[in-house]
């Protein structure tokens, strides 16, 4: 485990394996972790840890990698798969929990509730200024959701009530997850960019989706247009984005996910109409335990001859002995 989990997730699995942790606070350094990997089995990675050939090769008892996340880009899946090890992560648990932190950046975006949280706390507030901090009502305004999975989807029911319509962009259309889910229309992604007021990024990191949203795409957005971010940063090219604030085509943006976690360009870190967060989307008590449990499950199950719960591959069975 490259990092350490609080006693009160580990304690069951103690009692039945050996577990070596790392800190809490930090991730594992390469050096270190390579020279622990010798008698590991099963290696539970969180999205700092780059597990790739070399790693794998420095671990020839491994039959699982666990991931401790939705998106699993820091994990070389195809070496994995041909290695014999499987991969997992732990999506569901965190669906309610980070759609509810891309609604609070939509909001604070919206109502410029990030530059005025700046204004009072640094001291700048001397008088009500009734022309001060005018935002946007999303009453009556289109959230375009790009990625239509369990979070884009609980994304669309929370806005329903705020009286915003929905439109999204898959590859292909999908069914509601929850009967009676809010209606939300697909549309390509060019007529999502293209009629979105905010929009809202959903698609896990891939080739296909690395810089999915550059300048090119930003441009045919509309003036004004509001972009939330809760899925990789990468998905977004940084400086097309920073170039859209400055120039104002862009009003606003929410960030949780930045492109080199957890550097963060000085411009957005500055810029009065960005909100950005440190990659907080899952981060409650209950639902980082149940992360923590669900990747531990996976690990366990794998080691016990039976399949995974959430697997990312299938790997070939691997030669023993």
């Amino acid at each position: 485990m490259t990092r350490a989990f609080p006693d009160t997730v580990v304690e069951p699995y103690r009692a039945r394996y050996r577990l070596d942790q790392g800190r809490a606070e930090r991730p594992m350094p390469r050096a270190e972790l390579l020279g622990r990997l010798g008698p590991v089995e099963a290696l539970v990675s969180t999205g700092a840890d780059r597990i790739d050939a070399a790693l794998l090769d420095a671990a020839p008892r491994l039959r699982v990698v666990a991931n401790f996340g939705v998106g699993y880009d820091s994990v070389d899946v195809a070496a994995a798969t041909s290695r014999g090890v499987w991969v997992t992560n732990t999506p569901g648990v965190l669906t309610e929990s980070t759609a509810d932190v891309a609604l609070l950046l939509l909001l604070m975006s919206l109502r410029r509730a990030g530059e005025a949280f700046e204004h009072v706390r640094h001291g700048r507030w001397r008088r009500a200024d009734p022309a001060a901090f005018w935002g946007d009502d999303p009453a009556g305004l289109t959230l375009g959701i790009l990625g239509m999975g369990a979070i884009g989807q609980a994304l669309a029911r929370r806005v329903q009530p705020l009286g915003m319509s929905v439109i999204y962009h898959n590859r292909h259309p999908v069914a509601p997850e929850t009967p009676g889910d809010p209606p939300a229309r697909w549309v390509s992604f060019a007529e999502l960019l293209e009629r979105a007021d905010v929009l809202s990024v959903h698609v896990p990191l891939s080739k296909a989706t690395h810089h999915l949203i550059g300048e090119a795409e930003l441009a045919r957005m509309r003036e004004g247009v509001v972009v939330v971010n809760t899925s990789r940063g990468a998905v977004i090219d940084e400086p097309a984005l920073v170039a859209g604030l400055e120039s104002g085509h862009v009003a606003a943006v929410g960030l949780d996910v930045f492109e080199h976690e957890p550097a963060v360009p000085q411009a957005l870190r500055t810029h009065p109409r960005a909100v950005c967060l440190p990659h907080i989307g899952s981060a409650t008590t209950r639902t980082r335990h149940a992360m923590m449990r669900l990747a531990l499950d996976n690990a366990v199950a794998v080691i016990e001859g039976r399949r995974p719960q959430t697997p990312v591959n299938e790997p070939r069975p691997r030669a023993t002995g």
